[in-house]
């Protein structure tokens, strides 16, 4: 289970990363000019019509924000049956840094958060948030992956498995 949600975690770092080269955390109020026309001319935040531009105007945007989101929430399930599996005081740590960087990549693109008292808070800061939260939950991660392998370990062909395991969820979800 800890490779599967490593595997699920690497997916999510190349998502995030392709998607933050388009982003722009910023609360600026801008007039939106993208391609969807039933929009243009609305004014927004600078991180949601960034997030738009990316939905409608960048080639694969739609994909890689739905393998982003997808990842994303696959990694949490598979956080809550690592927690039913036993592993007690990992899981807790990945499930709470997890549902902090899901609120905070939400806040990011001013997206769910605006308009509730969470969105009275910068989008830079939601942003800063998102990215400090990666390497935690990441290095959290990893070290219990590693530790549950020492106690049990594993084959190349489990290695395997897990891997399409995981690209079979990611891309059927």
């Amino acid at each position: 289970m800890g490779e599967m949600l490593v595997c699920c975690f690497v997916v999510l770092l190349l998502t995030g990363g392709f998607l933050a080269f388009f982003h722009v955390p910023s609360d600026g109020t801008v007039s939106y000019s993208g391609s969807y026309e039933p929009l243009r001319g609305t004014p927004m935040s600078d991180a949601y019509a960034s997030a738009l531009n990316i939905g409608f105007d960048v080639r694969g945007g739609p994909l890689i924000r739905r393998l982003h989101h997808t990842s994303s929430i696959l990694l949490v399930l598979g956080t809550i049956l690592w927690a039913l599996l036993g592993r007690f005081r990992y899981a807790l740590a990945a499930l709470g840094l997890g549902a902090l960087a899901a609120l905070s990549g939400y806040g990011a693109v001013d997206d769910l958060l605006s308009g509730t008292v969470l969105g009275k808070v910068p989008i830079p800061l939601w942003y800063g948030l998102h990215l400090l939260t990666a390497p935690a939950l990441g290095a959290v991660l990893v070290v219990s992956s590693r530790r549950e392998a020492a106690r049990q370990p594993r084959t190349p062909g489990l290695i395997a498995l897990s891997i399409g395991l995981t690209v079979l969820a990611v891309l059927s979800f």
